[in-house]
């Protein structure tokens, strides 16, 4: 965390507009640094960067690769991406955290960044599961159930979604139902429960 134990929020996102916006409405509860491209981002990243917003389309250096390096860095950060990029396919084996569609209402960002600040103290199993939840969520807004099901790529990140599930379960000592395992992640990591 930053100065103060204020959580440090890095954007990444390569119209100044844009960029200057989320630094305003964000900068009143956390440490905010902004980037403008994705070479930028990669200098700026540190240990002590809790949430990274991430734009995917960039000159140069896209999201994707930026998203990428943080991954392969093993960098303890949680990332959203903030795109006008709807979700396809492609982004299930990203690893993002959270998938914001532009243009972002100020209170949805600051959803989102609560959300992932606190998610940084679950447990990696449980990170895990939102994570996956999240790329589950994201592709259910812009694609027909129809099409969904026949998707391989879909198909294996719902079997994922599932083995999670129920290690979760297995180390939560068992759920009689759906509504006991909601609640129990409540429990768990304070979670609103629409994730599953």
């Amino acid at each position: 965390m930053g100065d103060e134990d204020r959580p440090v929020i890095l954007v990444v996102e390569d119209e100044a507009d844009v960029a200057e916006t989320y630094e305003i409405w964000l900068s009143g509860k956390y440490d905010v640094t902004v980037a403008q491209n994705g070479r930028e981002a990669l200098a700026a990243i540190t240990e002590a960067v809790d949430v990274v917003l991430l734009d995917r389309m960039m000159p140069g250096l896209s999201g994707d690769g930026v998203l990428s390096t943080i991954r392969e860095r093993n960098l303890n950060c949680r990332v959203a991406m903030v795109t006008a990029v709807e979700p396809d396919f492609d982004i299930i084996d990203m690893g993002f955290d959270a998938y914001l569609s532009k243009p972002v209402s100020k209170a949805q960002l600051h959803d989102t960044v609560d959300s992932l600040v606190e998610r940084a103290t679950y447990s990696a199993l449980l990170q895990e599961y939102y994570a996956l939840a999240e790329t589950k969520a994201a592709l259910m807004t812009g694609k027909r159930i129809e099409e969904l099901e026949q998707n391989d790529a879909y198909n294996e990140l719902e079997a994922k979604l599932a083995d999670v599930k129920a290690r979760l379960n297995e180390t939560q000592g068992g759920f009689t139902d759906e509504t006991s395992f909601i609640s129990a992640l409540r429990d768990l990591g304070g979670t609103n429960g629409d994730q599953s």
